[in-house]
């Protein structure tokens, strides 16, 4: 895994399964992603859902060494600008347009616009971009829609959120055009609430195991 002073190539080839964090409160940040990461899940995506999001950005990036923080749910650029410069090294959007696109771009920072479509993924190729996330993964067709999409589009390659837990994760996985998948099943809310580490950690060591 590369360390915090060294680029990466892919977010899609860090590890099977990104998980997608919500921090509610910020003193949670440290810990989980502790406990994500010692489960071997260090890819850690963190929402902008909530008003601490980008200090939990932050502490993570500051305290946690091992793991790759991102951020996700991006559409704007001001937002771009505001998680790279708190520590962020991936961006995730939900979806995309020329603006927040070429703000992602200009980070120098590994970024996965969000499609749903297959026109939106060949905008995309046209403009250059090879990596995407695939969101809402099962409402927008699933592995079914992804498959269909690896004949005509092969060179496009995709992390598919939404819907995704360890039941379904695999089939997901198993497409050649699937990096990894992004999830939060790992991260149970009552876990959360009683700050259950351990907890996610064995979670987390399950989810790093899927192929």
């Amino acid at each position: 895994m590369p360390s915090p002073s060294v680029p990466f190539p892919s977010v899609l080839d860090l590890t099977p399964v990104v998980p997608v964090v919500v921090v509610e409160d910020l003193a949670d940040a440290v810990p989980l992603a502790r406990a994500l990461v010692a489960g071997g899940l260090p890819a850690i995506e963190i929402t902008l859902r909530t008003p601490v999001a980008l200090d939990a950005i932050r502490a993570v990036a500051d305290a946690v060494p091992d793991a790759v923080v991102g951020a996700g749910t991006l559409i704007s650029p001001a937002q771009v600008d505001d998680v790279v410069a708190a520590g962020a090294r991936f961006l995730v959007s939900p979806g995309w347009t020329d603006v927040l696109l070429e703000s992602m771009r200009a980070s120098g920072v590994p970024f996965l616009p969000g499609v749903s479509t297959a026109s939106e993924v060949v905008a995309l190729l046209e403009r250059g971009v090879r990596e995407m996330k695939f969101f809402p993964a099962e409402a927008a067709g699933g592995t079914a829609y992804l498959k269909a999409l690896s004949g005509p589009l092969p060179q496009a390659r995709f992390c598919p959120t939404g819907g995704i837990g360890p039941a379904n994760a695999p089939e997901y996985l198993a497409l050649p055009n699937v990096g990894c998948v992004g999830g939060s099943w790992m991260l149970p809310a009552d876990a959360i609430a009683a700050r259950d580490w351990d907890r996610v950690e064995t979670l987390a060591r399950q989810a790093s195991t899927l192929k």
